[in-house]
């Protein structure tokens, strides 16, 4: 025994009578049993390698030996040769060596051995053959066995997965239709009990379910509980010719399939889906019948869920609940049905559910500027020649045939004629929810329920790499080339269109009523949504209006028509867009139509200061990281030639990059609201050096956004960034000169820079998805703990 035996076997009784366990000294016997084993058939084998080699050298010596002495001998007789090869094809049998048989008289060399002598002939062997290259062949694997080894299908049982029955209603024929689906469901043996879930009342966030499918424990039959994973839905949806909650659930579905920022099958993991639809054929035949419904099926698809059954459609008006029941039977017998259900996991193909030419011909639309559109401009608003006449017809800015109408209505703009638009903001859904409003409403007090934002002109000069729009918008330089809409057509349908988009928002969970009916009285406007509303020819009598009807106006210019802008009459706020401190930046972060962009910018500063001096102005700068953060001093130059009476410094929002209008910002680009905060606190500090009374007033965290106000606005050692528009409404209709210090009204405590609330107004409630998340797991983690107590407290 050797002394690995003898140490091991020490240590194994040391073990047992410690008190050690038998199974696991047993264990250790066999694993060193194993390894001396190993170790043993590894030595065998090195030796027969040994053994060979010595075999093959000792049989190319003789081989050597042999063919020298028939070189030296070239008229030897050939039979001594045929002995010896007989003699080496004995011994090879014998040994196993790797030669096995050596014939010399087939060679081309022992040929020549016979037509001269060898007495020159130096080389004992003949020369080796030139080598030619390695050609290597190999044939293209066919796509059959390509796809079985990829394919991954899995085979379900729908019986096993937790039902959600999703429903809407009006009259109440959607309720009874659901209720009856959700009996028959019940009487099945499933093994979790199907919910019911009206999508006005039960759903509080409709991304919960349809842009993440739940997670949750479900109640299963038996009344036990476990974690799912693996959902039907199934939808019963009337249809409606008025405005209807379903529209927001259809909207929601859409503004997922289009945000870049979404997986392009975020229901891929749900089990499937099935729709039925309710209408009525008489009153709405045609495409009209059920047609929500059937947008609901399509847009489920195009999300990657799996249609499990057709979509249904009854005429609630002859057919009735009958039509429905058969729908129901019919998919009952799919659940129970012994077919096995099969899902591939690895085919996106079958997750894509869109029409590509349709997706294709979108795309290719949507990414192009009227100002280089070509031979569309000519498709969609050609102009021509009235007969007899030399004078051309003026075309529409927006038609409807147009790719940008399809475009921007796609984006959830409602289009005002044939150059303006009207869109709902987030932050109205979230204030009408109590959640909170932008940084208006910490800055200046306006409250984004009762916000309108709009704009007179689609077109801008410009083409922001950070604009949301992806220059989906149409563009121009210096001159209005279309046709002109009047301000009252303008205005009733920015209003129409805001009210009906408020109207949509009655069935969203958590809408506050108070703040859904105040909605319905817009106190401000915004004009600052696309393009260039200081463009519009009729912009002074617009805002006319708005005052009229006490209506603040706050306008958005980008600093490219000074003479436009020279003869603005009073608004309750301007803005202009600094987003740049040099030339050479501007125009790599602009994108500026006009060659003479600079001089522009320069000569709108001078009338800020002249002008334009009795205006309240507000400078607004659009950090871009890698863009325009670095030159300080340029941009504490530009404010000390304007003198705006506040600064808005704002982190550029990052909406995806466009390589048709070749936007090159990436999530790089967005700088940290810690950033954006040291930008501020430079640019102060520059323009204390330079003795300007400037000082940070106030700061929105959520929004990235910090406002810089002249010390004039701050009386008596408190800010008043806020607007008393009372007050402002007072003075312009008493017709005398008033300037921006004249209206003005205490900033919040909660608003100013350093304050704890960081903007966000304590009324409302602070919602963090992040921090909703972890609340809902460490509920659930505190449920299973208080599950495992009872049980064990039964145990006992």
């Amino acid at each position: 025994m050797g002394s690995g035996n003898l140490i091991l076997s020490a240590c194994i009784a040391t073990y047992l009578l410690n008190g050690g366990r038998w199974s696991l000294a047993l264990c250790a016997l066999v694993l060193s049993y194993i390894y001396k084993h190993e170790q043993q058939q590894q030595q065998q084998h090195q030796q027969q390698q040994q053994q060979g080699q010595i075999q093959i050298q000792v049989h190319g010596q003789n081989l050597e030996q042999d063919a020298r002495s028939v070189i030296s001998k070239p008229n030897a007789n050939f039979q001594n040769l045929g002995g010896k090869q007989a003699f080496l094809r004995k011994e090879s049998q014998n040994h196993s060596s790797p030669i096995l048989a050596v014939d010399f008289t087939t060679s081309k060399n022992f040929a020549s051995l016979n037509n001269g002598p060898t007495a020159e002939r130096t080389k004992p062997f003949p020369t080796r053959a030139k080598r030619s290259p390695k050609v290597f062949k190999a044939s293209k694997p066919t796509i059959e066995k390509v796809g079985a080894h990829l394919t991954n299908s899995t085979q379900v049982d729908l019986k096993q997965a937790q039902i959600y029955i999703f429903y809407t209603s009006l009259t109440g024929s959607s309720t009874r239709i659901a209720k009856k689906l959700c009996e028959k469901l019940t009487s099945l043996e499933l093994k979790h009990k199907p919910k019911l879930l009206s999508l006005d009342d039960d759903v509080d966030d409709l991304e919960k379910y349809f842009l993440k499918t739940p997670k949750n424990n479900s109640e299963t039959t038996n009344g036990n509980s476990e974690v799912n994973e693996k959902n039907i839905y199934l939808m019963v949806l009337p249809s409606y010719e008025t405005d209807s909650p379903i529209d927001y659930f259809l909207e929601h579905l859409v503004d997922t399939y289009q945000d870049f920022r979404v997986d392009k099958y975020p229901l891929r993991s749900l089990l499937g889906f099935a729709v039925l639809g309710l209408g009525d054929r008489e009153s709405w035949a045609g495409e009209k019948f059920c047609q929500q419904a059937k947008l609901a099926d399509r847009w489920l698809g195009k999300l990657g869920a799996r249609r499990l059954f057709p979509a249904g459609t009854v005429c609630m008006k002859y057919e009735g609940e009958p039509k429905a029941q058969e729908w129901i039977q019919g998919f009952a017998e799919l659940l129970v049905d012994d077919e096995p259900f099969y899902v591939d996991e690895n085919d996106d193909a079958a997750f894509d559910d869109s029409d590509a030419e349709t997706e294709a011909s979108d795309d290719a639309d949507t990414l192009v500027d009227v100002e280089d559109m070509g031979d569309i401009i000519r498709k969609t608003g050609q102009i021509q020649r009235q007969p007899g006449s030399r004078e051309l017809e003026i075309k529409q800015m927006v038609t409807k045939d147009s790719p940008t109408y399809k475009s921007l209505t796609k984006q959830g703009y409602t289009i005002v004629g044939s150059h303006s638009g009207v869109k709902i903001c987030r932050w109205t859904k979230s204030a009408l929810r109590g959640r909170g409003s932008c940084y208006k409403f910490a800055f200046y007090g306006i409250k984004s329920h009762l916000c309108m934002e709009t704009t007179p002109s689609l077109a801008c000069s410009n083409k922001c790499v950070f604009c949301w729009r992806h220059g989906t918008n149409p563009v121009a330089k210096l001159n209005w080339r279309w046709e002109v809409d009047p301000p009252e057509k303008v205005m009733e349908g920015a209003l129409q269109g805001h009210y009906q988009k408020i109207k949509q928002m009655r069935g969203v969970p958590g809408i506050q009523m108070d703040r859904f009916q105040e909605a319905f009285q817009v106190k401000h406007c915004a004009l600052s949504l696309v393009g260039e509303p200081i463009f519009y020819p009729h912009i002074n009598e617009f805002v006319k209006m708005l005052h009229d009807q006490h209506i603040s106006s706050f306008l958005v210019c980008n600093a490219q028509h000074p003479d436009n802008l020279a003869k603005l009459s009073k608004v309750t706020q301007l803005y202009v867009s600094i987003d740049a401190p040099t030339k050479s930046d501007l125009k790599k972060v602009d994108r500026p139509l006009n060659s003479d962009f600079w001089e522009r910018l320069m000569s709108c500063l001078d009338i800020l200061r002249t002008t334009q001096s009795h205006q309240r102005t507000v400078f607004r700068l659009t950090l871009v990281k890698g863009f325009n953060m670095t030159d300080i001093e340029s941009y504490a130059d530009m404010v000390e030639r304007a003198m705006p009476s506040q600064i808005e410094i704002k982190g550029a929002t990052f909406c995806g990059s466009s390589t048709g209008n070749g936007n090159p910002l990436t999530m790089q680009n967005i700088p940290f609201y810690e950033e954006c905060k040291n930008f501020v606190q430079s640019l102060n500090s520059e323009l204390h050096r330079r003795g300007l009374d400037y000082d940070i007033a106030a700061e929105h965290a959520h929004s990235c956004c910090i406002l810089v106000a002249h010390e004039k606005f701050r009386i008596n050692g408190v800010w008043h960034t806020h607007i008393d528009y009372a007050k402002f409404f007072e003075l312009l209709e008493s017709g005398k000169d008033f300037v921006d210090i004249d209206y003005v009204a205490p900033t919040p405590e909660w608003a100013i820079w350093g304050s704890q609330e960081a903007g966000f107004n304590p009324v409302d409630t602070r919602w963090d998805r992040k921090a909703e998340k972890l609340k809902n797991k460490l509920a659930r983690e505190e449920e299973a703990i208080l599950k495992e107590e009872d049980l064990v407290a039964e145990v006992k």
